[in-house]
């Protein structure tokens, strides 16, 4: 119970970490792309998340020629 204890402490903690220093943004896609791009980032050794932020920052680099930290 003790591990359960301290799980539970590092989830809030976590969690309110997240709050305080991340916004999030929700994409949908249709149904079966996000295997096949889950599929692609594994394949360049990325997660997901990753392989996306990726393709945003170099979206957002060829638009305003700026770099942005995500």
């Amino acid at each position: 119970q003790i591990f359960e204890i301290a799980s539970i402490a590092q989830q809030k903690a976590t969690a309110k970490y997240m709050k305080n220093n991340y916004d999030e943004i929700k994409i949908r896609v249709y149904k079966g792309t996000k295997s096949e791009l889950q599929a692609a980032a594994e394949s360049q050794g990325d997660s997901l998340n990753a392989y996306i932020k990726k393709a945003v920052r170099e979206q957002y680099k060829k638009d305003t020629g700026n770099d942005i930290k995500l």
